[in-house]
């Protein structure tokens, strides 16, 4: 009889024993669980395999502290779904898309027929201004690239304020704020109307470049092409520059996106700017930054 109550004691002790050791374990397991939720998840790659190095989030923010002026700047890796960022309360503040706005210009001015194409020419209105590259006839391709103010007003002008309200409305552009029809060739210009942050630049660029945009194809072609700033055998560069000026401190945009490796890397940095000599800073750390992560060099 002792035997027969020691054995059956042995099994209850083992059972037991065994059933802490579980509960031990399911607690360690729900414990890694909550702790891999809740921590923040950094710009690293998601493999160190040796066909794709390591690449360690970089310090973006060196480039700004060189040039000694403030700013933001954000990358989407859109291949491995990464962000790589400096800057992040700024990339979530809105502020006047000022002459980036001319990507969105463009497609409604193209696709309501304000312009046939890129090439066809508005004539100077005569007023002469600070920069030379504006006085003159131009065309749609011409004054994106010299961003050319009275030209993208007058676009805005015929296109109207209703069709621009309902276009902008379409997309969900920023906080789709155009003003009155007496703001319709400057709301982009002014910090009080349209606003938008760089992280809403960094999606309204993946809709363009995935055609997903209430445009014609055409229309999304044209404007993709006149974006086009660098082009080589191994990527090629696209983007718009903007420089805010009714804000204090005045601030400098730089948005667009670059294709290489058969990848799209998105981009937008802002500045801070005090005089002329600050503009090519916006691109120059720009480049900068993409060179960190590998990009913008010659493909073996």
């Amino acid at each position: 009889m002792k035997n027969i109550l020691f054995q059956m004691w042995q099994s209850l002790w083992h059972y037991r024993r065994q059933a802490v050791i579980f509960t031990i374990i399911g607690c360690v397991a729900v414990l890694s669980v909550i702790s891999f939720r809740t921590m923040p998840i950094l710009a690293q790659p998601a493999s160190t395999s040796s066909e794709r190095p390591v690449i360690k989030a970089p310090n973006f923010g060196r480039h700004f502290q060189e040039f000694g002026r403030e700013g933001s700047i954000l990358i989407y890796d859109s291949k491995n779904n990464r962000i790589y960022e400096h800057n992040p309360k700024r990339n979530a503040t809105a502020i006047a898309p000022a002459s980036t706005f001319k990507i969105f210009n463009a497609l409604v001015a193209l696709e309501t027929g304000v312009v046939p194409d890129d090439v066809a020419v508005l004539t100077w209105d005569g007023i002469h201004r600070d920069i030379d590259a504006w006085n003159h006839d131009t065309n749609l391709r011409q004054a994106f690239k010299d961003s050319t103010v009275w030209f993208y007003k007058v676009l805005a002008r015929r296109a109207g304020y209703e069709r621009m309200q309902q276009f902008i409305n379409k997309v969900g552009y920023g906080n789709r704020q155009i003003g009155t029809a007496a703001d319709i060739d400057r709301f982009w210009l002014e910090q009080q109307l349209l606003q938008i942050t760089p992280q809403e630049q960094i999606k309204f660029l993946q809709r363009l470049y995935q055609g997903d945009l209430p445009f014609s194809q055409r229309t999304i072609n044209l404007v993709k092409d006149i974006m086009v700033r660098e082009q080589t055998p191994d990527y090629t560069l696209r983007g718009k520059t903007g420089w805010l000026t009714s804000s204090k401190p005045q601030v400098g945009w730089f948005v667009g996106y670059l294709e290489q490796n058969k990848n799209v890397y998105f981009f937008a940095t802002t500045l801070d700017m005090q005089k002329p000599e600050d503009a090519p800073a916006r691109i120059e750390i720009t480049r900068r930054s993409l060179k960190d992560l590998g990009l913008l060099a010659h493909i073996n």
